[in-house]
């Protein structure tokens, strides 16, 4: 029989996964503008997996990050032909990273971080007054 899940462990679980979250984004914009000499090589936008898991014996569900993958547009193929990573034909391959979509990402991300960190903080507060309480 396992240990419920406590809201600790929920809220701490949550913000790991909001951190990857934000560590992907982070990785995708500084990898924004980046080019390479063929569409294999150039850098694909990543994006983490969540997976929620319901805890029965607490009656609470938390999140984690089942794994990260590459998603959104297919790299932009340009004619540069003076560019040093340029294909034979001359074309480079620039990462298709949509720099406003992953700010939206960053910015949802820190408000959930924050969120989770402040059930943590009602809840400590909240266990502290029911110790006081007792007294």
């Amino acid at each position: 029989m396992s240990t419920p899940v406590t809201i600790f462990q929920t809220a701490g679980r949550a913000m790991s996964a909001q951190l990857t979250r934000m560590n992907t984004s982070a990785s995708n914009l500084a990898n924004a503008g980046n080019v390479a000499g063929s569409a294999d090589a150039a850098y694909k936008t990543i994006k983490p997996v969540f997976r929620t898991s319901f805890d029965a014996a607490s009656g609470l569900s938390t999140v984690d990050v089942e794994r990260i993958v590459t998603a959104g547009e297919t790299p932009t193929k340009r004619y540069d032909p003076a560019n040093p990573m340029a294909d034979k034909d001359g074309n480079v391959f620039e990462a298709a990273v949509d720099e406003s979509r992953e700010l939206v990402d960053m910015m949802e991300s820190a408000r959930t971080y924050q969120n989770n960190v402040e059930v943590m903080q009602t809840a400590k507060s909240l266990i502290i007054d029911t110790l006081k309480l007792g007294r």
